[in-house]
C-alpha cells in the first residue's frame, strides 16, 4: 500500500507507538532510515506519540555524516536499518531494529525530531525541533490545500527530507488529504543525484496526484521533458518548488509548458515552509507571502522570521509578498565594488533546458564565472545559448563572463550540494579553483 487515506494510519501507528514505548530507548532518541513508505511515516508519527526523539536519516548520507549524526543527536537505537556500532535487536512491528548503549543527549526541552541538514560544511547540522513547531507549518499549508481543494498529494522528495515530511506529509494529514509515498525509484529519484524526469511525470499522472513538492533542478528537468515531447500531468493542479532560489523564466516556462509551479521560502529552523505562492495570491519573482503561523520582518536587509535570523538577504513588498536577494554570506564584491548574490545569476542560468546545476563565482574579480552541470546530452552551444539568455535578463555587473564544465554532478555524497540541491560553495572552490581562477 502506497496511497494512503490519514485514517487508515492510526491502528498501526498506535501498536508500534505502544511497542517503542516498551522498548524504551535508553536515551529515548532513535535513527530512522528508509526508502519512502508507509512504514517510514509510522515510524514517524509513532516516535511523537510515544515521546521518543526521531532522527530521520538520509540515505545519500556518507558514513562520516551518519557517524557525526548518531555522535551528535546521542541516538541508541536505530529503526529501519543497522549502522556501524549498533547490534541487530530484532524487528518491532515488522521494523528492523538495532540498538546500542548510548548516553542522554543535550537536546533543548520539548525536542520531538532531530534533522540534519547537510550545509555549508561536511559535518551535517543538527536542528532541534518540536512537534508543534511541525504542526503549526503543516495547518497553514493545509490551509492552502483547502482553498484550491487538493485531494491527493504525491511524495516526490525523501521523506528524511524536513519539506517533504511537514510540507508533504504533514500538510496532507492536517488537511485530510490522501497522500502517496511509493518508494524513490518510483518516482524517479535514484541515489542522491539521478533525477528521471519521465518517470517522474509518469508517477504523477499514474497516482493523479493534484500536489507535489520539488526542487528547482527537478522542475527545470521535469520542463525539458514535456519540451521533447512528454505529456504534463493532467490531474497535477500544484507544484511548491523550494530549496533554493527560483527564475521568474523558469515559473512562467513550466506553467506555459502545463507544470503549476508556485515558489515558496523555509528553512529547518522554522520546521521547512515559511511563505508560499498559490493561485489567487501569486508574484513570480517573490516567494509568496508569509504563512498564517509566522511573523516575518527586515533588520538591515537580513530575513527575520519569528525571530529567527535566517542569514537570507531579502525585501517585503508593499502588497506583503516576500522576495530573497540570496544568502549573507554569499554575497560576491567584484572588482568594481558592485555586490551581487550568487543565487542570482545562478537562478537565471537554470531557467533553460541546457544546464542542470550551476555556482557563480566572482569575488573581487572584474567578472563573473559560473561552473555548470550540463543537463543530459546538452551542448557546449547549447549551453553557451543558454548563458547569453540568463545575461540579457540580468544587468552588466551580475553577467557571467565565462562557465566551465563540471566533472560531476553537485550532490550531497559527493559534498558538493546539500540535501536540498543548493551548491556547497566552498567545496566547489577548493575542487576547481585553478581552472576557475584562469577563467578569472
Amino acid at each position: 500500500m502506497t496511497a494512503v487515506d490519514p485514517g487508515s494510519l492510526d491502528a498501526r501507528v498506535a501498536r508500534l507507538a505502544k511497542a517503542l514505548a516498551r522498548a524504551r530507548p535508553r536515551a529515548r532518541v532513535a535513527g530512522l532510515m528508509a526508502d519512502n513508505g508507509v512504514d517510514w511515516v509510522v515510524a514517524d508519527l509513532a516516535a511523537e506519540r510515544a515521546g521518543v526523539v526521531l532522527v530521520p536519516l538520509p540515505a545519500f548520507f556518507t558514513a562520516g555524516q551518519l557517524e557525526h549524526a548518531v555522535a551528535a543527536s546521542g541516538m541508541d537505537s536505530v529503526l529501519g536499518a543497522r549502522l556501524a556500532g549498533f547490534e541487530a535487536a530484532g524487528e518491532i512491528e515488522g521494523l528492523r531494529w538495532s540498538r546500542r548503549p548510548g548516553k542522554t543527549p543535550e537536546l533543548p526541552r520539548g525536542t520531538s525530531k532531530l534533522t540534519f541538514t547537510s550545509g555549508t560544511t561536511g559535518a551535517p547540522k543538527g536542528v532541534a525541533l518540536r512537534s508543534a513547531q511541525q504542526w503549526a507549518v503543516a495547518r497553514s499549508i493545509a490551509g492552502v490545500a483547502r482553498d484550491l481543494a487538493l485531494r491527493r498529494h504525491l511524495c516526490l522528495l525523501p521523506l528524511s527530507v524536513l519539506l517533504e515530511n511537514v510540507a508533504g506529509v504533514y500538510a496532507a494529514l492536517a488537511a485530510e488529504m490522501q497522500f502517496c509515498v511509493p518508494s524513490l525509484a518510483e518516482v524517479g529519484m535514484r541515489g542522491s543525484s539521478s533525477f528521471d524526469a519521465d518517470a517522474c511525470l509518469a508517477a504523477i499522472e499514474h497516482w493523479q496526484a493534484e500536489s507535489v513538492i520539488l526542487l528547482p533542478q527537478m522542475l527545470a528537468a521535469l520542463a525539458s521533458a514535456v519540451e521533447r515531447g512528454a505529456v504534463a500531468p493532467r490531474s497535477l493542479k500544484f507544484a511548491a518548488v523550494g530549496g533554493a532560489r527560483v527564475s521568474p523564466a523558469l515559473i512562467q516556462r513550466a506553467r506555459a509548458l502545463g507544470l503549476p509551479a508556485y515558489e515558496g521560502y523555509g528553512l529547518s529552523e522554522c520546521a521547512s515552509v515559511v511563505a508560499l505562492n498559490v493561485p489567487g495570491a501569486d508574484r513570480p519573482g517573490s516567494v509568496g507571502r508569509p504563512l498564517p503561523h509566522v511573523r516575518v520582518h527586515i533588520e538591515e536587509r537580513e530575513i527575520v522570521v519569528d525571530g529567527i535570523r535566517t542569514g537570507d538577504l531579502g525585501r517585503v513588498d508593499e502588497d506583503g509578498y516576500l522576495h530573497i536577494d540570496g544568502r549573507r554570506r554569499n554575497v560576491l564584491i567584484t572588482s568594481f565594488g558592485r555586490n551581487v548574490s550568487p543565487e542570482w545569476p545562478e537562478a537565471e542560468l537554470l531557467a533553460g533546458g541546457a544546464i542542470a546545476q550551476a555556482a557563480v563565482f566572482g569575488e573581487a574579480r572584474a567578472r563573473l564565472c559560473a561552473l555548470v552541470v550540463p543537463a543530459p546530452d546538452a551542448t557546449s552551444e547549447a549551453i553557451e545559448a543558454q548563458v547569453r539568455a540568463a545575461n540579457q535578463r540580468l544587468p552588466d555587473y551580475a553577467r557571467v563572463g565565462a562557465w566551465l564544465r563540471a566533472d560531476e554532478p553537485f550532490t550531497p555524497r559527493n559534498g558538493f550540494a546539500t540535501a536540498n540541491g543548493r551548491a556547497r560553495r566552498d567545496a566547489l572552490w577548493r575542487a576547481y579553483a585553478e581552472r576557475l581562477d584562469a577563467l578569472l
